[in-house]
């Protein structure tokens, strides 16, 4: 019986297993055989070149500026995305926001249903030296405006579209960690009332432990989405000014359908897939280590 139980849920599973192997893993291979071959999208000569594409990306002084730009949204995205956004959950789930609670968490997740285009337009308008109007505000406060300009200088660009990222998604966290919270038990709330713990010592002690699997799946979803960085940066300023603002998959784009570069393209794409996997293991590793001690 227990034999065919199992064949029974072996057929059921087979289909699924294999739409993941053909949808997921199949186009895996396929881009790692790729990356070694110089190809174009518009020419069906491949030309075996072996590591030479990882080894070009390795040399390329722009790949280090999308990396560099990646770890910028990182950390701004945990920083903002996990722990801002936690701290906002745990102070509307606490008992003196309780009635106020609906209208806040509301205003927090409206920009994240706006579409990335909207907010990327909306932020160039709003920044821009010439009609925006952020700097005629700033101007009446005495801040000297002749030399600012967000998005148009290289050193304040990838920060500018950071912000404007957390902005959108911040209260898209902050929905999930509130149901989270709202699982935990009343009961060990009460307790810690009565044993006298202040509210940073119930935030400690009982919010963080009991939501740990919300932080670890939303920590894994904003570090694989920061280091996949695209829409924003392409609506805002499209890698520029220069190459200031570029990221890897802004470069990647670039690399494979403007400059028809599509090995180097491939090489490009493993790259993103590698650093995206291991973070994710390092991350579920962390949390089994947890989870034993």
């Amino acid at each position: 019986m227990r034999k065919k139980n199992q064949k029974t849920i072996g057929i059921y599973l087979l289909p699924a297993m294999l739409m993941v192997i053909v949808i997921l893993y199949l186009p895996i291979f396929i881009n790692l055989y790729e990356s070694f071959f110089k190809w174009g999208a518009m020419s069906t000569k491949h030309t075996f070149v072996g590591i030479d594409n990882y080894v070009k990306m390795f040399q390329d002084e722009i790949f280090y500026v999308a990396i560099k730009n990646n770890l910028i949204f990182t950390v701004m995205s945990v920083v903002c995305q996990i722990g801002i956004s936690l701290i906002i959950a745990s102070v509307l789930e606490s008992k003196f926001m309780r009635k106020s609670q609906n209208f806040f968490r509301t205003i927090y997740f409206i920009p994240s249903l706006l579409m990335v285009t909207v907010v990327g337009i909306t932020c160039k308008m709003i920044v821009s030296p010439s009609i925006g109007v952020l700097n005629p505000m700033l101007e009446r406060i005495g801040v000297d405006v002749s030399h600012i300009d967000l998005l148009g200088t290289a050193s304040t660009a990838t920060y500018t579209i950071a912000a404007m990222s957390q902005w959108q998604y911040i209260g898209y966290t902050v929905i999930l960690f509130i149901v989270a919270i709202q699982n935990i038990p009343e009961d060990l709330y009460e307790a810690a009332d009565i044993d006298g713990a202040s509210a940073v010592k119930k935030f400690m002690y009982i919010t963080l432990p009991e939501i740990k699997d919300t932080i670890l799946i939303n920590t894994i979803i904003t570090v694989t989405g920061s280091i996949r960085e695209y829409d924003e940066v392409f609506v805002t300023t499209n890698g520029g000014p220069g190459h200031a603002t570029e990221t890897l998959a802004t470069y990647l784009y670039k690399v494979g359908f403007r400059n028809d570069q599509m090995g180097y393209a491939s090489a490009l794409a493993f790259f993103i897939f590698i650093v995206t996997f291991i973070i994710g293991l390092l991350q579920m590793k962390g949390y089994n280590l947890d989870e034993q001690n």
